[in-house]
């Protein structure tokens, strides 16, 4: 014990990774005691760590908290017992941990130092390689420089990264899906999520796909994992998004590995709900949905949480911190379940005033970002939020929509639909879904410039009859025409039974609204020259 005191308190030169009487006075000690020793040496020189392990290997403490676009500041250089070089053990903790360098010095017969292996992190490369193993050596044969090569691998780190500027705080992200998927409906998935991302505010700089089952704790091979963690180091990455719904056990597993932020695809869904909550309604719906997500995660517990005092007169501990959470979750569920249930009677009033004036109801639904608030903006004149981005609109709108011969329609644009939609959302939003189910007619409306048009399309069924609306008299709308060429455009047409439309030309609304009128008074007169489609469009907004 003497012995590694001592070790603690001697320095390194600066200049070259360890001294041969450093490396000596290590490889006796490792010797006598046949265990593995390493130093955790500071940049000027100072000794930051003494490791003692077992003959196989070291246990690494915590270096803390660290920028993430750089290296550590520390390098390990332990010893080998059994004449081996680097293990696998080994670069797992240089990535991990994005030390300087790790180095591992062979223990020969009498303590002495023989060989030297070592291996440093690597900037993005052409051949994707996390890091490079340098020719064994010995610590007679160093050269004094150290501070010049780890200087200029950072230099190399920063010009590979994206440049940032110095106005955008968004957080950069790895995206990854795993599954065992085929790798059209991978890549579809991955290119659904990197919208996500988009609209959420965050910046993708890589994205990966794992063609294999999500591992129970890591989600990724722990291969593919540490793979993941140097990439984010090379790209200056702070963020990993992964492309299916994790467990609380796995975020905390993830986060105990990596001190990068973990993110799952209902995070990303609920953060975009989120920003796009502008009327009271909405936000009530989000916090209630983020709540019923965060509190099972409210188990994994932390440093900073303590016991608290029972109080003057109290027996025992008290709640925990833990506890004081979780109950306060629960609470605030309770309360926004509350005004949720107030919401939905709010609404039913409404229902009851349109049905007495017989007002027929259609309800515009589809994948996000289809175009329906575009198609609901032309139909009625009005000026509803619709951008290029995935849940722009997150508010239901009602519009009155004037047919011909003084007829009229409440049309109402709906929360875009998606693949996989978190449970926790749709309990949330279940009095927006509710209004589905008292439409006289849905409109689904469909992106016919999709490629993945059939997946969309069935993943739009499916939460159809997960909503008990398989049954409902639906329209189904072929939108974005001008982006097809026009025998594909007739051709989906027919396939779908679809209106084909084009949102931003109202002249080819005609038989939309045509469409619309069948469905809804089939019993209807024709003009007296039986061309309805031309009365068609001539419609007005009240």
């Amino acid at each position: 014990m003497r012995a590694l005191g001592r070790l603690g308190r001697r320095r390194a030169r600066s200049d070259c990774v360890i001294t041969p009487e450093l490396a000596r006075s290590l490889t006796e000690i490792s010797g006598e005691i046949q265990r593995q020793v390493g130093l955790l040496l500071e940049r000027g020189g100072g000794v930051a760590a003494v490791i003692v392990g077992d003959a196989r290997g070291l246990f690494l403490p915590d270096l803390g908290r660290r920028d993430r676009d750089r290296l550590a500041g520390v390098r390990l250089v332990h010893t080998h017992l059994n004449h081996e070089p680097l293990t696998d053990d080994d670069l797992t903790d240089l990535a991990l941990l994005r030390l300087d360098l790790v180095a591992c010095v062979e223990v020969t017969e009498g303590g002495l130092p023989g060989r030297l292996c070592m291996a440093h992190l690597l900037p993005d490369n052409e051949n994707d390689r996390p890091w490079a193993v340098l020719p064994p050596t010995t610590v007679f044969q160093l050269a004094a420089d150290f501070p010049a090569m780890i200087e200029a691998l950072e230099e190399e780190f920063e010009r590979h990264r994206k440049p940032r500027r110095a106005c955008d705080r968004r957080d950069r992200a790895i995206l990854a899906h795993v599954s065992t998927a085929a790798a059209t409906f991978a890549e579809d998935s991955l290119a659904e999520l990197r919208e996500l991302a988009r609209s959420a505010g965050i910046d993708v700089v890589h994205a990966f796909i794992q063609h294999r089952a999500p591992d129970p704790r890591f989600v990724l091979g722990q291969g593919k994992l540490k793979h993941a963690i140097i990439k984010a180091m090379q790209v200056g990455a702070e963020v990993i998004v992964f492309d299916l719904n994790l467990s609380p056990s796995q975020v905390k597993t993830l986060a105990d590995y990596t001190d990068l932020k973990i993110l799952d695809r209902t995070q990303v869904i609920l953060d975009i709900f989120a920003q796009h909550a502008v009327t009271r309604e909405g936000k009530i719906q989000v916090e209630l949905a983020q709540l019923r997500y965060m509190l099972p995660k409210l188990g994994a517990k932390h440093t900073a949480f303590s016991r608290l005092t029972g109080g003057i007169g109290g027996r025992g501990p008290g709640e925990t911190k833990l506890e004081v959470d979780r109950r306060r979750a629960r609470d605030r569920i309770a309360q926004l379940e509350r005004e949720v249930r107030k919401l939905g009677e709010r609404r039913e009033l409404r229902r009851g005033n349109r049905r007495r004036h017989g007002l027929p109801v259609v309800a515009i639904i589809g994948y996000t970002n289809a175009g329906k608030s575009t198609l609901l903006n032309a139909l009625t004149r009005s000026a509803v939020i619709a951008e290029d981005a995935l849940f722009a609109t997150l508010n239901p709108v009602s519009r009155r929509l004037r047919f011909p011969r003084d007829r009229e329609v409440i049309v109402t644009d709906t929360v875009g639909f998606i693949r996989n939609l978190p449970p926790d959302l749709k309990a949330a939003f279940r009095t927006t879904f509710e209004e589905l189910h008292y439409a006289d007619l849905l409109v689904h409306v469909i992106d016919g410039s999709c490629p993945d048009i059939e997946d969309k399309l069935e993943a739009v069924r499916e939460l159809l009859t997960e909503l008990d609306l398989q049954t409902k008299r639906t329209l189904v709308v072929l939108n974005k025409t001008d982006r097809c060429a026009p025998d594909e455009v007739a051709g989906l047409a027919r396939r779908l039974g679809a209106a084909p439309v084009c949102a931003l030309d109202p002249a080819s609304f005609g038989p939309l609204l045509d469409a619309m009128e069948q469905n809804l008074w089939a019993a209807r007169v024709p003009d007296e020259d039986g061309a309805t489609t031309a009365a068609m469009r001539q419609w007005t907004c009240g």
